[in-house]
């Protein structure tokens, strides 16, 4: 068996052997082709843990609804099923499952250990193939409940779509609470499903656009509380924080690079002109990457880290702009119109997410990092923001409704767009990478 330990959160995982003969073939074996155009959800059933009183049912909750989000999948409603699980172990009565339509069954069960560990173990079936494809179990505290029922999502969503999954990760943003023309704002973190939410600022300064650096530990973000925008870097777990830097000017749209080591920006100064600098978070030095009389901003680095793409209003309008990270090669990309605002570079490296501004209406939308294929996902009353979960697939913005803006998600298809669910008012997400 193979065992991972990981020992920062307290969960391990444990590969449970098939209870059904050998495994058969990829090919033999349901599996969702997240590659075609139009994505049928793949109807399954996810039965509720047993043992652990409560706490199974609400694994099996978090774990259906994180699939749901997807667009993925259609869990069946569970007054459907036939079959009452009452061993996660033994093989189901595949016909019994194969009759409701459920193409694949997750089973599992919750305990808690000795030593005050819960154990949290699932199988997931095929149940027209009469197989097993998976089986993992996870040792886990208290405090990684919640992070379980992810965890076992992403393996359901990997095995049967062949990506990574996206569930056990974080979003930090903005909380926005009180008048419209008196907003608190605070820096908060919460779970990609918007629960487990943590203040990390105390609302006395007004903040803006935090960044996830890639260890996951650290985000950048802008605060107002001199009076003017600074960079500061802080320590999630920590709040162990630091200036990146007294400019002279106002800086904005802070990002790291891919390898955490730098961090990109715009600095505008007192010409009015706004241009990209980067700066090296050990030696402190900056380097500028464009000189223009122009405002160029909004840079964010590719996932080789080898190109950024940023907005300039060069050429009469903001456009997106393609440069090499030493601020050779600076190219246009977009032509459309509108205005094109806050580019982001796909983990994937394929594509670049945008806001386009046009005809009176804000759009989210995404085209190839040479600019062709602009495809518009998501247009409403402005809504702006994206941000890439860390497969690539999902995106996260913010729309401004009923008086204050809101987080939304929307996927490549453009056709599963959900909100997600904030106590207060929220806007400038960032998605975190997967977690370790």
């Amino acid at each position: 068996m193979k065992s991972i330990l990981k020992p920062l959160l307290m969960v391990a995982t444990i590969v449970l052997g098939s209870m059904v003969g050998a495994a058969a073939p990829a090919w033999a074996l349901v599996e969702l082709n997240v590659n075609k155009g139009n994505v049928e959800p793949l109807p399954i059933a996810i039965t509720d843990f047993q043992g652990g009183d409560a706490l199974g049912a609400q694994i099996s909750q978090i774990v259906t609804a994180d699939l749901k989000r997807s667009g993925l999948f259609a869990p069946i409603d569970k007054s459907a099923f036939i079959e009452k699980i009452s061993n996660p172990d033994a093989a189901p009565r595949f016909d019994d499952w194969k009759v409701i339509n459920a193409q694949a069954l997750v089973t599992g069960s919750v305990s808690k250990e000795a030593d005050g560990r819960i154990r949290a173990q699932y199988r997931l079936w095929d149940t027209f193939a009469g197989q097993q494809m998976a089986g993992e179990q996870f040792f886990a505290n208290d405090a990684n409940q919640r992070r379980v029922a992810h965890i076992i999502a992403d393996a359901i969503y990997e095995r049967l779509t062949g990506e990574k999954g996206y569930f056990d990760t974080r979003v930090v943003f903005i909380d926005e609470s009180g008048a419209k023309n008196a907003r608190k704002k605070r820096l908060a973190i919460m779970d990609q499903d918007g629960a487990n939410v943590r203040y990390l600022s105390d609302g006395r300064s007004i903040v803006l656009t935090p960044r996830f650096s890639p260890n996951r530990q650290e985000i950048t973000y802008m605060s107002y509380e001199s009076g003017q925008p600074r960079v500061y870097l802080l320590q999630i777990e920590t709040g162990q924080r630091e200036l990146v830097g007294n400019f002279p000017g106002m800086t904005f749209a802070p990002r790291f690079s891919p390898d955490g080591q730098k961090v990109i920006m715009s600095l505008l100064r007192d010409d009015g002109n706004s241009n990209i600098f980067a700066m090296d978070l050990r030696s402190r030095s900056t380097t500028r990457l464009t000189n223009s009389t122009a405002i160029d901003t909004s840079p964010s680095y590719s996932p080789d880290g080898s190109k950024v793409v940023f907005t300039s209003d060069r050429g009469g309008r903001a456009q997106i702009y393609v440069m090499g990270a030493d601020g050779s090669g600076q190219t246009r990309i977009s032509f459309g119109d509108g205005v094109y605002s806050t580019p982001v570079w796909s983990p994937r490296g394929d594509l670049i997410a945008f806001t386009k501004q046009t005809g009176g209406e804000f759009q989210i939308g995404v085209m190839k990092t040479d600019g062709s294929g602009e495809r518009i996902l998501s247009s409403g009353f402005q809504q702006e923001g994206p941000t890439w979960a860390p497969n690539g697939r999902v995106l996260m913005f913010f729309r401004d409704s009923n008086g204050g803006p809101k987080l939304i998600s929307v996927d490549l298809t453009g056709r599963n767009e959900q909100p997600i669910p904030t106590a207060n008012f929220a806007s400038d997400p960032a998605w975190s990478p997967l977690l370790e």
